[in-house]
Parts: C-alpha cells; structure tokens; sequence
C-alpha cells in the first residue's frame, strides 16, 4: 500500500517527467494510465495482505494481537517512509526501479510467512520477551516488506506522469484512490478468502505471485521501451525465477507443514485440523503416550496431570453447596465436565464453547472421548458452540455452579473472558447461594496477572477465596519447555466462600482438604496489593 507523501508544488509537474517528451507507449495515454492504476490497484492489494499475514501469524505463534499489530505496522508504515525516499534516486529509471522493486516485494512477501514458521518450529519457540532470532526476523520482514511498498510511491508517480503530465495533485489524487480501493479489496480478501481457502503459507505465497505477475507485466508490457534489451532480460529472467521459487514452495508447502509440525509437536501427532477459529492438534493418546492437546499451539490438555487440574478446577467448587445446574464455559474437551458428573445430584450440565470442531474431536476421537469418559454422551450434558461472552449475554438461566475452564489470562485474545463486563455477566446467571470458579494462570510464574483477576472477580460485589495446585508436569508450548508450573483459581460467591472438598465424591485420590487449604495460604503469601480490576477497554494483563 502506497505511504501518503507530500504533493509536489503546483507548477512542478513537469520535473516528474524530467523534462522529457511523453512516453512511447505500445498503446493510448488513456489505456496507459488505466493500465498503470490498475497495477497500483493490484500491488497495494497484495501489500495490506502481507501486513495482515505478518499480524496474523505473528499473533498465532507469539500471541497477544494487539501487541504484534502495533509492531508490525509502526515498523512498516516508518521503512515505507525510508523507502520512498530512497527511491528518489531511481526516479531516472522509474521502470527498471519499478519492475526490480515488484519482484523482489513479491519474494520476500511471499516467502515470509514460511520463513517465520521454518524459524517458530525448528528453534523451540520464541524465547522471552523481544528476545532471540524469531522475534527479530519478524521486524525484519516487516521492515523490508515497508521499505519496498514504500519505494513504489516515487517510481509510480513518475511513471504516470511520464504517460501524460498533469498537475501533481490530481496525479496524487488518482494514485491515492487505486490505492485505497486496492487495500479495501486485499483487507477483505485475506480474512474471507485467502486465510479460509489457503491456508496462511500458501496465502502469502500466491499473493506474492499476483504481485511478481502485476509488476512484472506492467513493466514489460507498457514501459519496455524504457528498458534496453539486456534490461528486459534481467528483469524477465528475475521474475521468472520469483515465480519459480514461489511455485516450488508451493508444491512443497504440504511437506514443509508436516514437517514443521513434527518439530513443534514432535513425531506423535494423529490430529491437526484448522478450524474456523484455531489450530487443534492431537498428539499421543495411545499405549505408553499421554495424550495433549493444543491448541493455537499452546498446550492445553496435558495427559500427564490433567486429571489434577481438573479436579482442582471443578470439586471445591461442586462441594460448597448445591450444584443441580452447572454452567461450563470453555471445556470443550469435556474434561471438566467429566467431573461434574461424578457428583451425585446434577440435574443439567451446560457446556459452552465457540469451536464447533473441539467439541466433535471430543465426540469422536475414541483417546479423547476415553479420557472425558465419554461426558457428551451423557444426556445431562448440552453443549452450545458459540462465543462464551455472546451466550451470557443473553441467557437467563440460573445456575448452582459456574466453571470458567478458560486458557487463562493475557494478552488481548482472553482479555475479555477475564474482564469486570465478563464476570458481571457471570454473576447474573448465579443462582442464590451459587459458586463461581476462575481458573487464573500460574500463581508462581504470573503472580500480577493471577492477583488482577481475583482484583476483577471481586469488583463485581462477590467474595473470593484464591487458592493454587502445583502440578506434577511442566509448563509447556509447542516446541518450548518452561518452568515447573502451577495452576491458580479464584472461587468466589456473594458471600465468600469456604474451600472444602466433599468426601463422597467417587474417585477423588489426587487432592485432600487439608492440602488444598495449605496451597491457598501459600498462594496468599503471593498477593499483589493495589491492582486495578480489568475491563474491556482497559485490559490489565499482558503476555
């Protein structure tokens, strides 16, 4: 997309021609200027697409979206600054400049969504904050990507003008206008098209070859005669070996993705699926190979202890009073509502989650339907695919029990199922006497983020009583490995509430009454005093 600039003084346009006769053109000035538009058009399309490629891949593989939006297009729009004014020097050979610029806009675009997942899945993630290789590959491709967009505003007012001189404002006016129309069409291309039919490599990848097509055909078809013979060599040899690396990696971009899956997730994967809204991947579930779950890359069912997690999650919440109508929000991996079941007296079991496809794998996938012990088939049990912030909105039930089995705070992707607005909703559909629980992130590891959401639980008038599990694995990523990790969770009510364990509960061999209490006090020992509650337009927590 072009960098707005400067219009020239009224009276200077002759200067963008260099004082030279119009163009000899193959064809009319009207057709040439049409055809010149209609590659700013095409070529500010594919340059919002490798913008929203870099955002969007970025927020999947590092998170927090807000965060990588922000860096991403300040670092663009100040290199496409830089690069238009280097380009000024090439105003002498607008086409040739022109032509080189568009194809190796078209490589580097092309190519940079499997060059920053090569780097995610062969270097064990990305490491601390702005730390490391992978993070600054990012700012690279988008300082590149900015500078040559950018070298196109010189290069393509001078050619136009070379077509037939007009005054630099109109000639502005009309570079501005395909160029705006233009990324109107890539902006919706992406989301709609692009990203649902292709996938986000092969995405970038066709883009970049729309973009080596466009630059290349209008250079070599209108303005060769600016070019000398071996000029227009080079440049049809360079684009057409652009569109062959492209199409190699096209033909190849299926065994790179099996590849690069097996580095992140390791060599056990039996599902990877893409789903309207996340990546849900599957590995293990068979003999001697714990099943986990990810999703969106971030481990969110491990096999190994996931059975304490949940039950640190669902039964001190199940046993401080009724629980005839339980409401779980998330867990659409039915393990949370696998505990639910084991308490005597649950009459109805709502089970909310937006992923249509977590809740068939759940269904279906015989490890994991085995591990929730088959919950969803269990007639109590009514699952509502649908946004979990949409579905308290509008439902007015009553519940005894609120599990918010939720990936837990940061970043802007979860900020709003951790907001004052969220759990004031949550609190409308509690019952008289009802628990709500939260599960908050580590206690050790994010003592601020877990502490903000207990902060924000009790902004909404309820009592609460923090408490923290250690588990037995490590926090894990795909392809990281951090610290031991523990969980924390805020149960809270109108009244505060009591942290008991109910000693029927079948099955109950990983937690004791008297261990939860001395976790709680631990995790007490850990408050951060003075924390402001999080809400939808002031999000408080952070990567």
């Amino acid at each position: 997309m072009i960098e707005p600039h400067a219009p020239a003084p009224p009276g200077a346009a002759a200067s963008w021609g260099g004082g030279r006769n119009q163009a000899r053109l193959p064809v009319g000035p009207g057709t040439g200027r049409f055809l010149v538009l209609a590659g700013v058009f095409v070529c500010a399309a594919c340059g919002l697409v490798y913008e929203l490629e870099l955002v969007a891949l970025a927020s999947y593989l590092i998170g927090d979206s807000v965060t990588q939006a922000s860096v991403v297009l300040s670092v663009m729009v100040f290199a496409m600054g830089v690069g238009s004014l280097a380009a000024k020097r090439l105003r002498c050979r607008a086409a040739a400049g022109f032509g080189a610029v568009e194809a190796a806009l078209a490589l580097v675009g092309g190519l940079s969504a499997m060059a920053l997942y090569a780097v995610f899945a062969w270097t064990g993630g990305w490491g601390g904050v702005w730390s490391g290789g992978p993070r600054c590959l990012l700012v690279a491709f988008s300082l590149a990507i900015g500078l040559l967009t950018g070298a196109e505003v010189p290069l393509l007012m001078e050619l136009i003008q070379r077509i037939r001189r007009q005054d630099a404002g109109g000639a502005v006016a009309d570079l501005f206008a395909a160029d705006y129309v233009g990324a109107l069409v890539g902006g919706l291309a992406f989301p709609f098209l692009l990203l649902p039919q292709l996938g986000q490599l092969t995405g970038a990848l066709v883009t970049g070859a729309v973009n080596a097509v466009a630059g290349g055909a209008l250079v070599l078809g209108l303005f060769r005669r600016d070019l000398s013979r071996r000029g227009r060599r080079l440049l049809l040899v360079a684009n057409l070996l652009v569109l062959g690396v492209l199409a190699a990696a096209a033909v190849l971009v299926d065994d790179f993705e099996r590849a690069a899956r097996h580095a992140v997730y390791g060599g056990h994967v039996r599902v990877a699926l893409r789903t309207g809204g996340q990546e849900v991947v599957l590995t293990g579930g068979t003999p001697g190979r714990p099943l986990d779950l990810f999703l969106d890359g971030r481990l969110r069912v491990d096999g190994r202890d996931e059975r304490l997690y949940h039950q640190a999650l669902v039964h001190p919440a199940m046993s401080g009073g009724p629980h005839a109508r339980v409401l779980v929000l998330g867990g659409g991996d039915g393990l949370a509502a696998r505990e639910v079941l084991r308490h005597p007296g649950v009459l109805r079991v709502d089970v909310v989650d937006q992923d249509p496809a977590l809740f068939r794998l759940a269904r279906q996938d015989a490890a994991l339907s085995s591990l929730n012990g088959h919950a969803f088939a269990d007639p109590r049990v009514h699952v509502h695919a649908e946004d979990t912030f949409r579905w308290l909105r509008r439902t007015r039930g009553a519940y005894d029990v609120v599990i918010a089995d939720l990936p837990g705070p940061g970043g802007t992707a979860s900020a709003k199922l951790y907001s004052q607005e969220f759990y004031g909703l949550s609190r409308r559909v509690l019952a008289p006497g009802g628990r709500l629980v939260v599960h908050a992130g580590p206690v050790t590891a994010r003592p601020r983020a877990f502490w903000t959401v207990e902060a924000t639980v009790r902004a909404v008038g309820l009592g609460t009583t923090p408490y923290r599990v250690d588990g037995r694995a490590l926090e894990r990523t795909a392809g990281a490995v951090w610290a031991p990790r523990d969980w924390g969770f805020v149960l809270a009510a109108r009244t505060r509430p009591t942290l008991t364990l109910d000693p029927r509960t079948p099955c109950l061999r990983t937690l004791t009454r008297a261990a939860l209490r001395a976790d709680a006090r631990a995790a007490a020992r850990t408050r951060v005093p003075g924390l402001l509650p999080s809400t939808l337009v002031h999000p408080r927590y952070q990567e």
